[in-house]
């Protein structure tokens, strides 16, 4: 959703974000330099600020990157194969078979990662204090987080996804985001989520539907090694949940001292299931905006949440995908504080493990693993195949309304003019003036494939647009009212999706009625 900095209000909202936003980093610098945060304090302020500012640069181009990615999926690859060969690098591995989903599963462990670095690089240490800053000022930006919530939202992920959703070609089309993309398939490659695997088949079992695969059958060799590591991330998570509760009461974390295990460990599933239901959601709410209002669903809650989702010119809907970010955000800071584990002085290693194994358990990567794979990819790979059991909840309704909330405050109008200084220092142009516009494609017979976009039951992948009204800039809406060709080809790409969905919908049906 673009936003028109040009209006007063939005201005002023922008104006404000911006101050918000400069006092947010002069804090967490400061907090830094006054070894106030866990990793000043343990190794030196210059550590912190470089994980710090390496953390949220690499975060610009995780979330950039899967913009691009996902968004090129239906563009002809030969179109920019020339002049932009980096992108296209990136692209021809990402669309072979069924590497975007690998990517994506990589890629989510990215996102949680450098959020619980961001923590432990700017996070306040216990008993902290700043240039004796009143109480709460000090409690609401940095013992309540808002500061890093603001500084991720605004620099790390907001203000990238702006210039991704119109520049994906310059966005990728650099050693960076070839570098990233490559990181991400690593991940995946490596087994560590590959728990996600079984989550993704039990969820297919249970809606009776098949998972669609742009790849043949696995040989003998290559099940063993995929069950192989299935297996290993199984177990590796059980040990990150043993590991996180054996901290917690021994109450050995990062969490503020005075906290009851029983109540420490009620807020982490709590905040657990927060960002579940909001990375469920956004699939959700994307399956529904492909569908007609008619099938939307019958009971009053998703009835409710529609009609707020989809109201007016749909404005809401990318309004919902903002307010998620800064929900999301805030929700894993705090899941950061609650998992990161920090023995007292003098204590024991939990288990008994070498200080090596320890300091991997005090930096917070156990606790970014169960959230990828518990509290993040679970809920997605649900949503995908059970959009309907979202929408009747009453509480996806209260997320939605109070991510509408916070989206209408412009506390990140910052991203915007952020975004509008990135695109002009980079020199990005928007991807039509390299591929041309979707028509223009089309009449060169090079036309989009939105059929090669993976949607449906165990695919995470959102879409890169919105292929409805909904969510669609005004120039737009006005466009296609005046120009029959421009809603014709829109309409079509609606059809296009629908009746994919309805065909794969009809015939796992078919197939389950052979079924004795």
């Amino acid at each position: 959703m673009a936003k028109d900095l040009s209006q007063p209000l939005e201005a002023f909202k922008a104006i404000i974000s911006c101050v918000l936003l400069i006092f947010s980093i002069v804090l967490i610098m400061g907090l830094i330099a006054e070894r106030q945060t866990k990793i000043s304090e343990d190794v030196s302020p210059i550590l912190a600020y470089f994980t710090l500012w390496g953390a949220i640069i690499w975060l610009t181009m995780v979330e950039g990157g899967q913009g691009s990615l996902v968004g090129l999926t239906p563009v002809n690859l030969d179109l920019y194969k020339e002049s932009h060969k980096l992108a296209y690098k990136s692209t021809v591995v990402c669309y072979n078979g069924d590497n975007l989903d690998r990517y994506l599963l990589g890629r989510q462990f990215m996102v949680v990662l450098v959020v619980f670095t961001v923590n432990m690089s700017g996070g306040p240490n216990e008993g902290a204090e700043l240039w004796g800053l009143p109480g709460w000022v000090f409690d609401i930006f940095l013992g309540g987080g808002l500061a890093m919530i603001l500084l991720t939202c605004n620099v790390g992920q907001l203000n990238s996804q702006v210039n991704a959703s119109h520049c994906m070609l310059d966005y990728i089309n650099n050693y960076f985001a070839y570098f990233t993309f490559l990181v991400a398939m690593l991940i995946e490659f490596s087994g560590l989520l590959h728990a996600s695997y079984l989550v993704q088949y039990a969820v297919a079992a249970m809606a009776g539907k098949p998972i669609e695969s742009s790849e043949e059958a696995r040989g003998f060799g290559a099940n063993v090694f995929f069950w192989g590591r299935c297996l290993v991330s199984l177990a590796i998570l059980g040990f990150c949940f043993a590991v996180t509760f054996e901290a917690l009461f021994s109450e050995q974390t990062t969490l503020w001292s005075g906290v009851p295990p029983a109540a420490a460990i009620v807020v982490w599933v709590a905040l657990m299931c927060i960002v579940g239901m909001l990375e469920g959601m956004q699939i959700a709410f994307f399956a529904m905006a492909k569908l007609p209002e008619s099938e939307r669903g019958d009971s009053y809650w998703a009835k409710k949440t529609c009609g707020l989702l989809f109201k007016g010119e749909g404005v809401n809907l990318p309004g919902f995908m903002i307010g998620r970010q800064l929900c999301v955000v805030s929700c894993m800071f705090f899941v950061a504080r609650v998992t990161s584990v920090s023995l007292k002085e003098g204590g024991d290693n939990i288990f008994g493990v070498d200080d090596g194994l320890q300091e991997l358990f005090n930096f917070g990567f156990l606790g970014a693993l169960i959230v990828t794979i518990v509290a993040s990819i679970s809920w997605q790979l649900v949503a995908s195949a059970f959009p309907m059991l979202f929408l009747n909840s009453p509480f996806t309704y209260f997320l939605l309304s109070f991510c509408l909330l916070l989206e209408s405050t412009g506390i990140c109008n910052a991203s915007w003019v952020l975004a509008a200084i990135h695109k002009k220092i980079a020199g990005f142009q928007r991807d039509e003036v390299y591929i041309g516009t979707a028509e223009e494609r089309a009449k060169k017979n090079m036309g989009d494939d939105v059929s090669a976009l993976p949607v449906g039951v165990g695919h995470m992948a959102k879409l890169p647009g919105f292929f409805e009204k909904v969510g669609l800039p005004p120039a737009i809406l006005e466009l296609m009212e005046n120009d029959p060709s421009v809603k014709k080809f829109v309409d079509d790409l609606m059809d296009s999706m629908h009746s994919r969905h309805s065909r794969h919908s009809a015939a796992s049906a078919e197939v389950n009625s052979e079924v004795p």
